[in-house]
């Protein structure tokens, strides 16, 4: 499908799946990071006519990521009417967790607990204006590697751009005039005090794992398929007890 087309195509997925709810939705929230999925998928929200609620949320987060995010926020209000944006500092709150769970400190559970406090943030927003969550994550990430936090940037209502690989993101960045220092900017999740990207942590680049995701006889398979298996346990159903009749 042309790149144009797609972009139509998830605009008007994500309409119809709001019209088409038994209680309609009166707004779309979502996380605007300074990142290429979130500024896509915020694009295409915003494109529906929608009222679209855009929300900043740093967290002891580096400048030159925070600034991206300020950057497409601005960006969204100059071109879309129906967008509203916010900036919510969360730094004191997760300083107020850090210091009640310091007996129990870990630093990837620190890590993840900065994804699952911005999800309990857009929710509280999504409550307070009848919306629903809308997540960022693409096809690579959310039913390839499982590069994601659990109840964090997992826990949404919809993903509209869940079927794109992260190539597929970058072009229709493109083709929305997304700002090249975004599209440009290493992809990171913005959880790490070091400033880690993406690749740095799965060890592959997208372009790499996109291939070993579609041949099984790409050099860098085995490594997709390990890291695959060590996050499977997001991408599956809960494990259930069934009691016996």
């Amino acid at each position: 499908m042309e790149v144009s087309k797609k972009v139509e195509f998830i605009k008007d997925w994500i309409l119809n799946y709001v019209n088409s709810m038994p209680s309609k939705a009166e707004s779309l929230v979502i996380g605007i990071s300074g990142g290429i999925d979130s500024s896509v998928t915020s694009t295409l929200c915003a494109m529906t006519g929608l009222k679209t609620i855009a929300l900043t949320m740093p967290i002891k987060q580096k400048k030159d990521q925070n600034d991206l995010s300020l950057l497409h926020k601005k960006w969204l209000t100059d071109n879309f009417k129906n967008v509203e944006t916010h900036l919510l500092e969360l730094d004191n709150v997760f300083k107020n967790f850090e210091n009640t769970l310091s007996n129990f400190k870990n630093e990837h559970g620190m890590a993840n607990s900065r994804a699952r406090l911005r999800m309990t943030t857009l929710y509280q927003v999504a409550a307070a204006n009848k919306g629903i969550v809308v997540g960022t994550g693409n096809k690579v990430e959310d039913f390839g590697v499982g590069f994601y936090t659990k109840y964090g940037d997992g826990g949404v209502d919809i993903s509209p751009i869940a079927d794109c690989s992260k190539t597929e993101v970058w072009e229709i960045g493109k083709e929305l005039k997304i700002s090249n220092e975004i599209i440009n900017a290493k992809p990171t999740d913005g959880l790490w005090d070091d400033g880690r990207t993406d690749e740095g942590q799965l060890g592959l680049k997208y372009e790499e794992l996109e291939d070993a995701m579609n041949n099984p006889d790409s050099p860098n398979y085995e490594k997709y398929i390990k890291i695959r298996k060590l996050n499977l346990h997001k991408m599956e159903s809960i494990p259930v007890c069934k009691i016996p009749k």
